[in-house]
């Protein structure tokens, strides 16, 4: 691990500007940081602690929104009693990643800056060729065992996939992530890799999450996460689905409907396609499932992630099932 300064900050503005210089990166729970730096991806030239900063670790919910603090802990916003109600896809996505442990240490701000689980972007011995890591060096995951890369939002230059659990629920039910001078669309906050791979948000230096936002609706009320993978814990997505559904008084005409996916993209991927196609249709099984291949529209496989594309459909169809009482 390579030497650093380290700089404990004494406010939300020490931190923001600190961060601003070159070479810079800001430590909450380190779960993400210490991890990369171990293994030579992250090499900081200065590291700012916030984990200490006052005000920024509050779960507030009310009739409007739920509002979370980026120093809340993934553990304390998973078992608010608030956000499980209200929000039961975003408490189901924080307690089925990464393991216990991980999540009482791990921040709110630090799960949505977490980067790919991509074994050719960690292993810089063996694969010196990576666009996040070295811009213009190649991608080594073409060409190469990819059975855990997306098929959505890739690029010719990267298909690693996003890994987290969090940002697939916040996306689906519209949340707003908080930069303090600036609010967004935690949709907008990702980028795909398109022709600049390393950029893998619209963070600008000297910006720092200072919360999210999630409003309240039915469809969030009525929501679930639901996560494939090779085994039951501490295991990333092979595909994974949140939605949120709200049906007319009817108990069977869809009136909204949230759907977002995980494990198959270079970001947490909105499937609106597939809500348009459903909004106003009866919930049975014949229609979901339909409606369903729209999440993989213009996918693209790699060799072995081809079965993502039939994985994503079946993973949405049973979550908007199980939302509806029907599976």
């Amino acid at each position: 691990m390579k030497d650093f300064s380290y700089i404990r900050a004494g406010s939300v503005d020490d931190a923001r500007q600190n961060a601003a210089q070159a070479g810079a990166a800001l430590l909450a729970g380190g779960t993400t940081l210490l991890d990369l730096a171990k293994c030579g991806v992250a090499a900081p030239e200065t590291v700012i602690d916030i984990s200490h900063l006052s005000g920024l670790g509050g779960i507030a919910v009310d009739r409007d929104r739920a509002t979370i603090g980026t120093l809340a802990k993934m553990s304390a916003v998973a078992d608010h009693a608030a956000i499980r109600a209200a929000f039961p896809a975003v408490s189901e996505a924080l307690s089925q990643a990464a393991s216990a442990q991980l999540r009482n240490m791990a921040t709110i701000g630090g799960n949505l800056m977490q980067r790919t689980r991509c074994f050719y972007f960690r292993d810089t011995a063996t694969f010196p060729d990576c666009n996040k890591r070295n811009p213009g060096s190649g991608c080594a995951a073409l060409g190469g065992v990819t059975r855990s890369h997306a098929v959505l939002g890739t690029s010719e230059r990267c298909i690693a996939t996003y890994p987290g659990d969090l940002a697939v629920a916040l996306v689906a039910l519209d949340a707003v992530v908080d930069l303090g001078t600036r609010k967004l669309a935690v949709d907008d906050f990702f980028l795909t890799p398109g022709e600049t791979p390393e950029r893998e948000t619209v963070l600008m230096p000297g910006e720092m999450i200072m919360g999210i936002e999630i409003p309240r609706s039915k469809a969030a009320e009525n929501s679930l996460f639901l996560k494939v993978r090779d085994r039951q814990s501490y295991e990333f997505a092979a595909a994974s689905a949140a939605v949120g559904l709200e049906l007319e008084a009817d108990g069977k005409t869809i009136r909204d409907v949230r759907i977002a996916l995980g494990g198959v993209a270079t970001k947490p991927w909105r499937a609106r396609a597939a809500e348009q196609a459903l909004i106003g249709k009866t919930l049975e099984p014949n229609t979901i499932a339909e409606a369903s291949w729209l999440v993989v529209e213009g996918a693209v496989s790699n060799g072995a992630n081809q079965y993502k594309i039939e994985l994503a459909p079946r993973v949405v169809s049973r979550a908007i099932l199980k939302a509806g009482g029907l599976a």
